[in-house]
């Protein structure tokens, strides 16, 4: 398949591009500061930009969206609005203006994460945009069949423990290598409007 892997230079990207790599798809990694195509996904210029310049694919893979974390008395309308940009909207567009340019079974695999059901203390941004993702993905599957959506909602990677697993206390992690067979599954199976938690 040709696979368009948005977000390719990030720990879960490098992971997605390797592993999508070896089971022997052409991968086009996108990143705003790297990769094949350098494309700023919250911008829908860009990705219409972004779609014109990949040309037909099989498959969109997403490991990116960003937002701020505060404690929930601090955030501002502006802070959840980032929220929503950065990672709910990006990706919504990655969809709407994906569906005329994948194939005709193609499929979309949007990334969410573990707070959209686990909250943490100063995640209330990310477990609203998290939340409303994966709804998303299931009203979504009902509208554009036969492509396919799922989204893979991961907890707190191991290879990441050092740097943040304080701010997931008694949550177990996964393994890099457990998400991106959840992606594997999602881009070559059959599967649609599923949240893979892992």
């Amino acid at each position: 398949m040709k696979i368009l892997l948005i977000g390719a230079t990030g720990t879960l990207g490098a992971a997605l591009h390797k592993t999508l790599d070896t089971r022997g798809h052409e991968v086009l990694s996108v990143g705003r500061s790297g990769g094949d195509l350098r494309h700023d996904i919250t911008d829908p210029a860009q990705v219409a930009e972004l779609y014109d310049r990949a040309g037909r694919v099989d498959a969109v893979v997403s490991a990116a969206g960003h937002v701020p974390y505060k404690p929930v008395t601090e955030l501002t309308p502006e802070d959840y609005l980032a929220a929503f940009h950065g990672k709910v909207l990006s990706q919504i567009d990655l969809v709407r203006q994906g569906i005329p340019r994948i194939a005709e079974r193609g499929s979309f695999t949007l990334i969410t994460g573990v707070l959209a059901r686990e909250p943490i203390p100063t995640g209330s941004a990310a477990s609203m945009a998290n939340g409303a993702l994966e709804a998303f993905v299931r009203a979504a599957a009902i509208e554009i069949a036969p492509q396919r959506i799922n989204a893979v909602s991961p907890t707190v990677f191991t290879e990441s423990l050092a740097k943040y697993g304080d701010y997931f206390p008694g949550m177990p992690p996964v393994d890099l290598a457990d998400v991106t067979q959840a992606y594997v599954r999602s881009v070559e199976g059959a599967q649609t409007g599923q949240v893979y938690a892992l």
